[in-house]
């Protein structure tokens, strides 16, 4: 559990700043419910719940998720269950469970970079930026491989991507428990996207991956991949990205199980 000495409802992002930056052991509070899992005394903890950042806005070119939205919001949001075979609401929905997704919110899921993420990972394998106080609009990828500097999550930015499909797909031990692997794939008009996450340090796009995917597949966008270039899919990505063991899983099963799920996505993308 953790400990609060001082309570802040800000009423502007100007204030919840200032009052950040003014301690090191202040903190932005989200849902506060992965807080819970650890033990820490917070100086001050600053409430956001004030200043309109729980909408989701549906342009033609984008959604933009406010940083206070729950992971229940991105589930039942009717554009996010059209858009990309449903991808980022099929992503939240085995998180424990209706009443932990009502109060977790996609900020705090997102800015603490948890390697576990099931959001984190879904929303790298499409074009996604994040807009922060003073570190401005970047990439997703950008921010996930950054420093951890003291900050506030505005919003999430997913552009539209043309004739965009998805996929997402987890091995946990039980229905509700933390991936042991994830693994978002996502195809469009400018190519193949692919995330690893639970590796188990946090998600990462797999470049090397991407790059023969998109290469072998020019000219020819929903034709079938071979046995072969599956089997070479799911070796490039074991080869160029890290793997660990901890209590969920070992590294050669976490590999085993990239290797599986990869082609698995790959075929349902192509299918």
């Amino acid at each position: 559990m953790f400990t609060i000495n001082n309570y802040v409802v800000a009423t502007s992002l100007e204030e919840a700043y200032t009052v950040l930056t003014k301690n090191k052991s202040n903190k932005i509070l989200g849902g506060t419910l992965w807080m819970r899992m650890g033990s820490q005394n917070i100086h001050t903890a600053i409430d956001l719940s004030k200043l309109g950042l729980d909408t989701i806005v549906e342009t033609k070119e984008a959604f933009e998720i406010g940083a206070m939205c729950t992971l229940r919001m991105l589930e039942l949001h009717s554009g996010l269950q059209a858009y990309g075979n449903g991808m980022v609401s099929n992503c939240v929905k085995d998180i424990v469970g209706v009443q932990f997704r009502n109060g977790a919110t996609i900020g705090g899921s997102l800015f603490s970079r948890f390697g576990f993420s099931d959001p984190l990972t879904a929303l790298l394998a499409l074009d996604t930026y994040v807009e922060l106080y003073k570190g401005g609009t970047i990439s997703l990828e950008a921010f996930i491989e950054g420093p951890y500097e003291k900050d506030i999550l505005i919003k999430i930015i997913i552009k539209k991507e043309m004739s965009l499909t998805g996929v997402y797909l987890t091995e946990r031990l039980s229905h509700t428990d933390f991936p042991v692997l994830a693994v978002a794939m996502t195809q469009s008009l400018a190519g193949y996207k692919v995330a690893i996450g639970a590796r188990p340090s946090k998600a990462a796009l797999a470049h090397e991956t991407m790059d023969y995917l998109n290469t072998i597949t020019s000219g020819h966008e929903r034709s079938p991949l071979s046995n072969e270039q599956l089997e070479v899919c799911g070796e490039k990505v074991v080869e160029e990205l890290n793997f660990a063991t901890n209590m969920r899983g070992s590294q050669h099963y976490r590999e085993h199980l990239a290797k599986v799920l990869v082609k698995r996505g790959l075929r349902q993308l192509r299918g």
